[in-house]
């Protein structure tokens, strides 16, 4: 369904939605409050282009709606300017228009009522929404899911026009959920204090590791109910922000003209350190075997690595995973926008219990943790600190090679390591070398006592905020300079020319494009080359998508060899020394001049070259042009009308062989 620009996103009901934007609407006069989180008093398509996910041009966006928060930061991006607020009482988020998986989306979308009440306030007049309209507005709907649906209603907010100047309206809080855990510790009183006197004292021995890591009849259990929520759903978030109740003060429930323009100023939100932007998650040792003292200096430490990161919205962002027999999620990355406030939360945790399952954790960071709906920026890289003391008691290698091939970053920090007569019980021998993506020592720590933690603080955190080295948050769809080499001959002709650049379109934008992931650049080629644009030309995947719609049939003759060189020299000459240089030429018939060579030295300079030739394209040639194995680089399509097909293979085998380069 399509919206008009003035839409804001509390007019409609529906909880997720997927919506097209008309041109047009980077406009001042349609507002927008707040960045990558707005409120939804915002204009659903101008906060679209504030993001970054569409431009003035329109298109489509998903929209999912989330609870309201005590303040949104405005800012200057992609041309619009985003406004300051001190709260509101809903929110939404803007992304792709690609529908998720297993949800179901509204062809209609449907509208709360436009009936306000006029209540007069110091400033001026607000309109309150009134009736159905507030009730519409307001009411609490779960994102659709494939099977059943639950709705969950809230009273309706009841106005009044009560002179604010002689009433005072307290702000209201919904209370935090907090984790009640149960008593289960004092079950094994002895198994505390035997790893305590040999804490104080002299070195823990075997048989007494042995069986806090092997004594599994005892399991920790939680004292509350469970329950069950969908990752990355957004309808649970109203249980972690302050949520908006009838009753608050007028300011919660409408705007004057006077008010939309003198917003109240908001309460200071840490910026942090903006040279360590990263999205980190600890992954704590909450098991028996540490026991209840080293819990507490583990707790410290990772206090102290939190005031020294500097946690903000423009710098580092911190949560934690507590890992015992089960992994679960203590906070995180949006929870907490400040080191004092991540510092204070850090300790109230308490401790969980069980083995040392840290394989099972990083399974579960891997596919829960780093979520748009957690705070994930996209932008930053995805860092898991891995704290362990003594061994894990599963196996680490499966998951932390799932988890660094979505992009994770894995640091381990290992405490009180398996002395001689302990390393029988170690179920897999050098899991530290096994789980991280490098073994320089980069990635590790090995720290011989709980008491010389604090030692490692400042060189564990200049190594995570050390952005150039993170080389594991590369995936084959984030880490490339690809450039497309195309034929633009007579014989292509105008109709199968936009058939090509549609092929190219849609490789392009399987990648995620920015000035630090994949960049794309075009060599369009005759007798003659042109430079289409470079690869710090465009910087989002929408200005590179629109680029190649732009680019215009040339006509002429074919010289593939000189092609090749000059991609060398205006493209990948200017890659960038961390990326994958990757040519994709495509052409229809056979060369004037010489490929080899041209191709060869391509190779040589590290250019991995893939080639597509269609109906008259020479075998020979494209075998030349492609890296080896040639039959895992080039393609052949007996018309431009096929070339769609070749789309998910070609993709397929860029990933496949950056899978299989050796990591350390």
């Amino acid at each position: 369904p399509q919206i008009d620009c003035d839409v804001k996103a509390g007019k409609i009901i529906n909880p997720e939605f997927i919506a097209k934007c008309p041109p047009g609407c980077q406009d001042v006069k349609y507002r927008v409050y707040g960045t990558d989180i707005y409120a939804s008093f915002s204009s659903v398509c101008n906060a679209a282009i504030h993001s970054g996910i569409i431009d003035n041009t329109g298109g489509k966006i998903l929209v999912q709606k989330v609870a309201g928060h005590s303040g949104y930061r405005g800012s200057f991006s992609n041309g619009v300017r985003s406004l300051s607020l001190p709260r509101w009482r809903e929110s939404f988020l803007v992304s792709e228009g690609k529908p998720r998986k297993g949800v179901t989306y509204p062809s209609t979308l449907e509208y709360s009522s436009s009936k306000s009440t006029a209540v007069k306030s110091g400033n001026g007049t607000v309109n309150v929404p009134t009736g159905d309209a507030v009730r519409k507005e307001h009411q609490t709907t779960p994102v659709p899911t494939p099977a059943t649906q639950m709705t969950t209603t809230t009273p309706t907010p009841t106005t009044t026009t009560t002179d604010p100047s002689t009433t005072v309206l307290q702000p209201t809080t919904t209370p935090a959920v907090t984790r009640t855990t149960a008593a289960a510790a004092k079950t094994r009183p002895g198994l505390h204090r035997v790893r305590d006197m040999a804490f104080r004292g002299t070195s823990t021995s075997a048989s007494n590791r042995n069986i806090l890591r092997h004594n599994t009849g005892v399991q920790h259990q939680e004292s509350v109910a469970t329950f069950q929520r969908a990752a990355g759903s957004p309808a649970h978030l109203a249980m972690e922000t302050d949520s908006w109740k009838p009753g608050l003060s007028l300011f919660d429930t409408g705007f004057s003209s006077k008010e939309e323009l003198n917003p109240k100023p908001l309460e200071p939100i840490s910026q942090g350190n903006q040279n360590c932007k990263v999205d980190l998650s600890f992954l704590m040792d909450g098991s028996w075997s540490i026991g209840k003292r080293r819990f507490q200096l583990q707790k410290r430490f990772l206090g102290s690595v939190a005031q020294a990161l500097g946690i903000g919205r423009a710098g580092p962002l911190m949560g934690i995973v507590q890992y015992g027999d089960e992994p679960s999620t203590e906070f995180n990355l949006k929870t907490y926008a400040n080191s004092k406030d991540l510092r204070n939360a850090i300790e109230k945790i308490q401790q969980k219990g069980g083995l040392s399952n840290v394989g099972k954790a990083l399974s579960f960071v891997n596919k829960n943790f780093f979520l748009d709906a957690n705070g994930n920026r996209g932008g930053a890289p995805n860092v898991v600190v891995v704290m362990v003391d003594g061994w894990p008691t599963d196996r680490v290698e499966e998951a932390s090679r799932l988890a660094r091939e979505s992009g994770i970053n894995i640091f381990f920090v290992t405490v009180e390591a398996a002395a001689q007569s302990e390393k029988q019980n170690v179920i897999e021998p050098n899991f530290v070398d096994k789980a991280v993506c490098r073994t320089s020592g980069f990635y590790s720590i090995n720290v011989p006592s709980w008491f010389s933690l604090h030692k490692v603080v400042q060189p564990l955190v200049k190594r995570v905020c050390d952005t150039d080295q993170l080389a594991c948050s590369k995936t084959c769809l984030n880490s490339a300079d690809i450039g497309f080499v195309i034929d633009g001959s007579s014989s292509v002709g105008t109709g199968n020319f936009r058939t090509l650049l549609q092929f190219v379109a849609n490789i392009s934008k399987e990648f995620e494009i920015s000035d630090t992931d994949t960049r794309i650049g075009a060599v369009q080629y005759t007798y003659e080359q042109r430079l289409e644009f470079s690869f710090d030309k465009h910087s989002t995947k929408q200005d590179v998508l629109n680029a190649i719609k732009r680019i215009s049939y040339w006509s002429g003759g074919t010289s593939t060899g000189a092609a090749i060189s000059y991609a060398s020299e205006q493209l990948f000459s200017k890659s960038k020394p961390n990326k994958r240089k990757i040519m994709i030429l495509i052409t229809d018939g056979r060369s004037y001049d010489d490929v080899s060579v041209p191709a060869m030295a391509a190779h040589q300079n590290g250019v991995i070259a893939y080639s597509i030739g269609v109906a008259w394209a020479a075998p020979d040639e494209l075998e030349a042009i492609a890296s080896d194995p040639a039959k895992e680089h080039s393609f052949f399509v007996d018309e431009f009308d096929n070339l769609y097909r070749y789309v998910n293979q070609l993709i397929q085998n860029i990933c496949t062989e950056f899978n299989s380069q050796p990591r350390n």
